[in-house]
C-alpha cells in the first residue's frame, strides 16, 4: 500500500487547492477531513470545495449528513477506514485533507471508541470553562489548566460516560503528513480577508436558511462561522452583523492557533511555507517530496 497523503494546516492556507492539484498528479481520490464540510447546507461557512471546484476529482465525506443529524468521531473513523480499503482496492492513491485534527488522527491511529461515541472540539469554551465542567463530574483532575488538548479529551470521555482505551500513537497505515504554513501576520490577514469574502459570497443568507435548525443542531452551535449567530437566534435578538463578523474573525484566528498546536504535537508533519504569489511552486515542492 502506498502512503496515504494527509494535508493539514490552519484555515486559509490553501489545503483544498493543493489537494486537488496533487490528486490530479497522483491519480488520487480525496477524503474530507473537515468536520463541518460533512453537513449539507454548510457550504460557505465551511469553505468546502463546490462541485465545479473539484475539477472532476472524486471527493468523499462531503454533504453526507443534514445539520440536525449527529456525526461523531466514531462515525468518521469507521467511514474513513472503509474508504481506505475501497480506494486502495481500486488502485487509487488517497489524500485526506482538512483541519479537524482529532477526526483525522482517530481514523489513522489506533484509537478505540465505542459505537455512538461523540467528540466535541469545544471551540467555544475557554480553558477555565473546560476545567470547571470537568470538575463538575467530581473526578480528580491531574491535568494542568493550560493543557487544552488533554482537557478536551478528558471531557469527551466523561460526557460519553465510557472508558476509551487507546494506543493513540500507533499508526495503522503508511502515512505522509504535509503541513502548510505561513507567518502569523500573513495568516491572520488571510483569515480576515477570507471571512469578508464569505460574507460577500452569501454567508448571511446561508445562515438565515439554516436558522430554523439552530434549536437542535450541534454543528450549527459549535462550528465557527455558524455558532456566532446562535445567541441572536435563540434569544430573538436583532442581528448585530458588525459584532458577528468581528467574532467570526477572532474565533477563526484563535482556532488557527489551536490547529497549529495540535498538528505539531500529534502528527509527524513535514511543513511547507506557502508561496501565495506562485502557488504552483508550493505544489511542485510538495509533489517532489511525496512522489
Amino acid at each position: 500500500m502506498k502512503d496515504i497523503i494527509v494535508i493539514v494546516g490552519p484555515t486559509g492556507v490553501g489545503k483544498t487547492k493543493l489537494s486537488i492539484e496533487l490528486a490530479k498528479k497522483l491519480d488520487a481520490e480525496i477524503i474530507n477531513g473537515d468536520s463541518v464540510a460533512i453537513y449539507r447546507g454548510c457550504d460557505i461557512g465551511s469553505a468546502k470545495p463546490l462541485e465545479k471546484e473539484r475539477d472532476n476529482i472524486r471527493h468523499h465525506l462531503i454533504d453526507i449528513r443534514d445539520v440536525w443529524e449527529d456525526y461523531s468521531v466514531f462515525d468518521y473513523q469507521r467511514d474513513v477506514r472503509k474508504l481506505i480499503d475501497d480506494i486502495t482496492n481500486r488502485g487509487k492513491r488517497i489524500i485526506i485533507v482538512g483541519g479537524t485534527g482529532l477526526y483525522i488522527k482517530a481514523a489513522l491511529y489506533d484509537y478505540k471508541f465505542t459505537e455512538n461515541s461523540k467528540a466535541n472540539s469545544y471551540d467555544s469554551y475557554t480553558n477555565q470553562e473546560l476545567y470547571d465542567k470537568i470538575l463538575s463530574y467530581n473526578v480528580d483532575l491531574p491535568i494542568h489548566i493550560n493543557n487544552r488538548q488533554r482537557l478536551v479529551r478528558l471531557l469527551n470521555k466523561l460526557e460519553n460516560g465510557e472508558e476509551i482505551s487507546n494506543n493513540k500513537d500507533i499508526l495503522l497505515y503508511p502515512v505522509k503528513v504535509i503541513g502548510l504554513t505561513t507567518n502569523r501576520y500573513h495568516l491572520y490577514e488571510r483569515i480576515n480577508n477570507r471571512v469578508d469574502m464569505m460574507i460577500q459570497n452569501g454567508l448571511i443568507e446561508e445562515v438565515m436558511n439554516l436558522k430554523k435548525y439552530y434549536n437542535n443542531s450541534r454543528i450549527l452551535n459549535s462550528a465557527i462561522g455558524y455558532k456566532e449567530f446562535s445567541e441572536y437566534f435563540k434569544n430573538n435578538k436583532e442581528l448585530d452583523l458588525e459584532s458577528i463578523i468581528y467574532n467570526i474573525k477572532q474565533d477563526s484566528r484563535h482556532f488557527a492557533k489551536r490547529q497549529y498546536t495540535f498538528f505539531k504535537h500529534q502528527f509527524d508533519v513535514v511543513w511547507y511555507d506557502v508561496n501565495f504569489e506562485n502557488f504552483n511552486e508550493t505544489i511542485d515542492e510538495v509533489y517532489n517530496e511525496i512522489n
